[in-house]
């Protein structure tokens, strides 16, 4: 009897746990799910901040690819809430992922000089000063923006009057880029500024000095050097900032003064041209058949803090390219042009907007121009006018072909002493050796010839002092001391005025 009712209340017990065990068994399975799904959870939003990361840190290496880090006049945060329109605002067309924003940059200059032949003599740069009294050196609109999450673009229109005051237009620029390539690559296309050295792909607003440095204007050009083409650049995964670009562009026109251009400086009345460069003229009927047509280009810059206050940039340029001084070796003469670059900078470490501060740069190039053999009865006979005539024979000259180099650097200090006021000087030297060619007696026009003037040694200082009454404007005064083989010294003195409107890219450092 006892047997059966242990046995009974045995059985009993074993089935009321049979729900227990089911229920216990669904709750397992329902807390193991949640597991795997809290994991999924953590493993997602894990890739989503890996990937947020990783974004961000392109932006920051972008940034650092455009060197947005030294406006000298840093934009003032806004002060209140407002609805008024100010300098500072971008006309923006667009919104969101894909916008155009616009600016204008006016500048004038205002002064004279000593000097009769101020354009193109006196003052090489196509934006410099050209004459006594006023000069419109340049009205910028510039366009930026955003065409999609994976591309931008920028376009750069200049307008200008020349000594006649004739109005010209200029596209500066006008590329897109893109945004999101991997391996830390970035490719441009378009019309752009060669990427060789510190001062060329500057623009006019950005300029530290009311005149371009004359071995830029003689080497790259009185534009800059400039052209439609593509460039790559690699951002190198380095602990310091270093980039290494590769640019292929067209090697013919005004923008690209040592390779395949005219040259030279050209006046309306045909009897009183100047010579022209390695007193050759120009032969650009060569067209583009092989890559060694075109205009390569290379530079490789790096960048690292000294201290926490100091910071070096120093890189090294490389163009290549066919020039158009052939002559008889028409298609094969070529230009090489090197350059080296340092920047240091010092900023006070209790700075207010960036000031004070103290920044070193200086460029130094040589070009190697091969010119060709040229037989000058080919233009005209000894009577004709703009005809290289050999006082010796009397016959139209005939010049046997030789390389030419030519070396120039520039060297300038700025001293930001108190905030919106800084203090320039820059030092300017350009030279060459002597050719065959200006060894031996010529006339041109029946003017005799010796050192060529576009190769000529010269040397120019230049102190300065700026105002940035905000960092919508400025107003600088600079007297220039120049020196030049075989016409003499001069003095210049420059007021510029420049302003703002709308939007602008940040300067590089």
């Amino acid at each position: 009897m006892k047997t059966g009712t242990l046995l009974q209340w045995w059985c009993a017990l074993g089935l009321g746990a049979l729900p227990l065990a089911a229920q216990d068994a669904a709750e397992l399975e329902k807390l193991q799910k949640q597991l795997r799904e809290a994991q999924e959870n953590f493993e997602r939003v894990t890739r989503e901040q890996r990937q947020l990361i990783e974004n961000l840190a392109r932006q920051v290496r972008e940034l650092q690819r455009q060197g947005a880090a030294t406006n000298v006049m840093p934009a003032a945060a806004p002060t209140g809430p407002t609805n008024a329109w100010r300098p500072s605002d971008p006309l923006r067309i667009g919104s969101k992922s894909a916008y155009a924003d616009i600016g204008f940059v006016g500048t004038i200059a205002v002064g004279g000089s000593t000097a009769s032949d101020i354009e193109g003599g006196l003052q090489p740069g196509g934006h410099d000063p050209n004459q006594r009294g006023f000069t419109l050196q340049g009205l910028e609109m510039g366009v930026t923006g955003a065409v999609d999450p994976y591309f931008r673009g920028a376009a750069n229109l200049s307008f200008a009057l020349d000594a006649e005051g004739e109005t010209f237009l200029e596209l500066e620029e006008a590329w897109l880029e893109t945004m999101s390539l991997p391996w830390n690559l970035q490719l441009r296309a378009g019309q752009m500024f060669t990427d060789f050295g510190r001062h060329n792909a500057t623009h006019l607003h950005a300029w530290s000095f009311v005149d371009a440095p004359l071995v830029n204007a003689r080497f790259l050009g009185p534009d800059g050097l400039r052209n439609p083409g593509a460039r790559i650049a690699w951002l190198t995964p380095t602990p310091f900032y270093s980039e290494l670009s590769f640019g292929l562009q067209n090697s013919q026109g005004e923008t690209a003064t040592s390779f395949r251009s005219e040259g030279g400086h050209h006046h309306d009345d045909a009897e009183n041209e100047d010579p022209p460069l390695a007193y050759r003229h120009a032969d650009n009927d060569r067209g583009v058949s092989h890559v060694d047509d075109l205009l390569i280009s290379t530079r490789y810059a790096l960048s690292f803090d000294l201290t926490p206050s100091q910071v070096l940039l120093v890189g090294g340029s490389a163009a290549f390219g066919p020039n158009s001084r052939g002559g008889e070796d028409a298609g094969e003469t070529t230009t090489q042009i090197y350059g080296v670059d340092l920047t240091w900078k010092w900023k006070s470490p209790r700075h207010q907007g960036g000031f004070p501060f103290v920044q070193w740069q200086t460029e130094a190039l040589v070009r190697k121009y091969e010119a060709g053999a040229f037989d000058w009865s080919e233009e005209g006979a000894a009577t004709d006018p703009n005809v290289v005539v050999d006082t010796g024979t009397g016959a139209p000259a005939v010049l046997s072909g030789e390389t030419l180099v030519d070396h120039g650097l520039y060297s300038q200090l700025l001293y930001g002493f108190r905030k919106g006021w800084v203090a320039g000087l820059r030092a300017d030297f350009v030279s060459g050796n002597e050719g065959s060619y200006e060894r031996r007696a010529l006339t041109y026009n029946g003017t005799a010839l010796g050192r060529d003037p576009q190769r000529a040694q010269r040397w120019r200082l230049s102190p300065n002092l700026t105002w940035y009454p905000t960092e919508f404007s400025k107003i600088r005064l600079q007297y220039n001391f120049d020196d030049r083989l075989g016409i003499g010294q001069d003095h210049s003195v420059w007021l510029q005025f420049e302003f703002l409107l709308g939007a602008h890219a940040a300067h590089r450092f």
